[in-house]
């Protein structure tokens, strides 16, 4: 555990040295009040919540969020540094732990960054914060879930870019899987696959957060999809590390 958080440490501190966390963090606060109050019609709708906040999130970090785990493991790869990471005393499950942890502090950082909109809605109204926090949880495990799948993406290519839109490829299946237009192409098709869409879907796990319910089912999928993703990577690194 310690050098899985010495490595989260280096990773993190790494955002920071560089440009890319504060252009991150500027692109992701301004998206989120655009989509949020223009597109989400905030003011209009005339409700003390946050639900338009939390509706456009998952896709804001499809975006985002490779952006971020794109550099993970084929900007090592590229430079070479893979080799020095990987000769350290830890093992390959601790080094993607903590690359992992680095990337989900930073987007957890993000999020907390946006809490200028739980003040102004409780300026205008009187929400129910139980549900914006249980949403805050599901918007975070999203992002996790993310995260898990860029890791695995980036750890199996040096281009950044090709891990870039592989990730947001490969994001974009599990967060559209449970929608009416996929679904109902199954169901008229292969209606088995109309069931495993569903519960295979990101964002339909995360609906239930939004509406303030952290169901221990929709805990289980999150805690095993990134577990699965990781360990997908810790084996894609390993199989890769001498190339």
């Amino acid at each position: 555990m310690r050098n899985t958080l010495l490595v989260a440490r280096r990773e993190l501190g790494g955002y920071f040295a560089t440009p890319v966390a504060v252009v991150f963090i500027v692109i992701f606060l301004a998206l989120q009040g655009v989509l949020t109050f223009n597109l989400g019609a905030f003011f209009e709708r005339n409700q003390a919540d946050l639900q338009p906040f939390f509706n456009f999130l998952p896709w804001v970090f499809l975006l985002l969020v490779p952006a971020i785990t794109m550099r993970l493991w084929a900007e090592e790869r590229r430079l070479g540094t893979i080799e020095l990471l990987l000769t350290l005393p830890l093992t390959r499950g601790q080094a993607v732990a903590g690359k992992f942890l680095a990337a989900w502090a930073f987007c957890a950082i993000a999020l907390a960054l946006t809490f200028p909109f739980v003040i102004t809605v409780n300026v205008l109204g009187s929400p129910d914060n139980g549900v914006i926090a249980s949403g805050y949880v599901g918007g975070l495990l999203v992002a996790g879930a993310f995260l898990a799948v860029g890791s695995a993406v980036s750890a199996a290519t040096k281009n950044q870019v090709i891990a870039f839109v592989l990730g947001v490829a490969v994001c974009f299946v599990f967060a559209a899987a449970s929608y009416p237009l996929v679904t109902d192409f199954l169901s008229r098709n292969a209606p088995e696959l109309a069931t495993i869409a569903r519960r295979i879907s990101v964002a339909e796990r995360y609906q239930g957060f939004v509406r303030g319910v952290v169901g221990l089912r929709d805990l289980i999928f999150f805690a095993s999809f990134i577990g699965f993703w990781l360990f997908l990577t810790t084996v894609i690194v390993d199989h890769r590390k001498a190339d």
